[in-house]
């Protein structure tokens, strides 16, 4: 059939013959197989009534809704249901969502909004089927497909309209990858609130994959499914990369050689870290991607003159991609900004905050990138995380790079805490690599080292596992809140 230029369309790229689309995992660990039609079927089948929120856990019934949204032209919200009951029903208003459609446990975060339950009975989601046929709307131009949040972590979490043309068009960037998913598997563990997870399944759907669905992720449970489906490819986060490395029994008995391609994105990841995994994966080529909820999932990719990409780059710019570096020393470091065809027009009711953001028709990432002398690009640190200790600019990224440089370091994060002599110091939250001796005055002097003096640790709390915000990523706030309160209590000690 001809495409209407739908996201919900995705579908329709997929190669005849792969099934099944979906693997989904049930919480007493059994496998329900759905195929590609009886997905597309549903699809067609739930035709809504109203913009709509989904506020629900990673599910068939998830992706079946959310994909019926945008062939019906309306809008699809996806909601981060770990959120505080306050914040989501800023979500729900902000946005203007009519109708959710929402899992039981979650009922109740839709509030006074109608609310239909995915895979119930005749009253709810069986209420509002209709086996069709029905044909995708075709968008105009600048259409909104979907609405994704941003994580809040400086206030509340602002809305990003995304469009059906530039996702589309950023699905259609990923279409060399055929040949890892056509007739594979792949695991999707990331939440489909966040734009790693949906795009990981639109991914696989185009690309004739099957979907191993897992409803949240578990380290141990991934590398069962990862040796037992024998999967190609990984698309991850790096947070999800760390936990599997510490999975050693589970990892001592499982066979990755089929594991040819890593793609991990949404975070920076450490040298250490991608030893790490081409220890546990030595068949696989590690992509280090790059991509932001304004900008799309799609900016760099591999060198026009074929150079190897360096382990900790993120690539060279994509043809169709702008990119520049401001406000650094040199003109090879500073803030990069973007233009892109996936690049949002705006926040949503939040004027001010676009107007800082996009300028010109750039977008301003807040990410402070340097460049090789071949042109590959490198994550130094957020501009908004970076801190001043007795005059100096730190970022944290560059502090976590030292310390994970320790062989007997699993993972480090690096906070600020106030300090009425240099306004803020570092504070580094350490997870050790194995139960050997490691101790906070070794982790100084390691740091004092091999980096600028003012950027050491003053303190170095060893933690079994750095806590994970409802993406996935580690918890920034929740380590500050801790770490201020450890300076606080050393500092009452007589």
């Amino acid at each position: 059939m001809a495409l209407s230029g739908n996201l919900g369309d995705v579908l329709e790229a997929r190669p005849p013959g792969c099934d099944p689309l979906i693997i989904e995992l049930e919480a007493n660990g059994a496998e329900r197989p759905m195929s590609t039609r009886r997905f597309r079927d549903s699809v067609d089948a739930l035709a809504p009534e109203a913009r709509i929120a989904i506020i629900a856990e990673n599910s068939a019934a998830y992706l079946i809704a959310y994909m019926a949204i945008m062939r019906a032209g309306y809008v699809a919200v996806p909601v981060n249901y770990k959120l505080p009951g306050e914040v989501v029903a800023h979500i729900l208003t902000d946005s203007d969502s009519r109708l959710a459609f929402v899992d039981g446990p979650r009922r109740a975060l839709a509030g006074r909004l109608p609310a239909i339950e995915l895979g119930s009975g005749q009253d709810g989601w069986g209420g509002v089927l209709d086996p069709g046929p029905h044909e995708p709307v075709a968008p105009e131009s600048g259409s909104v497909a979907m609405v994704l949040y941003t994580s809040g972590s400086t206030g509340l979490p602002k809305g990003v309209p995304l469009t059906h043309a530039g996702f589309g068009w950023a699905t259609r960037g990923y279409d060399d990858l055929r040949v890892f998913f056509q007739n594979q598997s792949g695991i999707i563990a990331a939440p489909f609130f966040h734009m790693n997870g949906l795009f990981s399944a639109k991914l696989l759907m185009r690309l004739g994959g099957t979907i191993i669905l897992m409803p949240r992720f578990n380290a141990a449970e991934y590398v069962r499914l990862l040796h037992g489906h024998r999967c190609p490819a990984i698309l991850g986060i790096p947070t999800m990369l760390a936990l599997i490395a510490r999975e050693t029994q589970a990892v001592a008995q499982a066979d990755f050689s089929a594991v040819r391609f890593i793609l991990i994105g949404s975070a920076p990841s450490s040298e250490n870290l991608l030893a790490e995994i081409k220890r546990l994966f030595p068949n696989a080529a590690i992509l280090n991607g790059w991509g932001t909820t304004e900008s799309g999932p799609l900016c760099f990719g591999p060198h026009p003159k074929g150079l190897p990409r360096p382990l900790q780059s993120i690539g060279y710019p994509r043809a169709d991609v702008s990119v520049r570096l401001v406000g650094g020393a040199h003109p090879d470091q500073g803030v990069l900004q973007v233009r892109t065809p996936a690049l949002m027009t705006g926040y949503l009711n939040r004027p001010e905050e676009s107007a800082k953001r996009l300028k010109d028709g750039w977008y301003d990432t807040g990410d402070v990138m340097r460049r090789d002398a071949d042109g590959f690009y490198y994550f130094v640190g957020r501009e908004d995380d970076m801190f001043v200790c007795g005059g100096e600019n730190i970022y944290p990224a560059e502090v976590e790079k030292i310390l994970e440089g320790h062989p007997g370091v699993a993972q480090a994060a690096v906070v600020p805490v106030s300090d009425h002599v240099k306004g803020q110091i570092p504070v580094a939250f350490v997870v050790r690599a194995s139960d050997g001796p490691l101790t906070e005055e070794a982790m100084k002097k390691f740091a004092l080292e091999r980096g600028p003096a003012y950027a050491h640790p003053r303190h170095v709390i060893f933690i079994d596992q750095l806590p994970l915000a409802g993406t996935n990523k580690i918890d920034r706030k929740r380590l500050a809140q801790e770490a201020a309160d450890h300076v606080a209590a050393r500092s009452a000690k007589p």
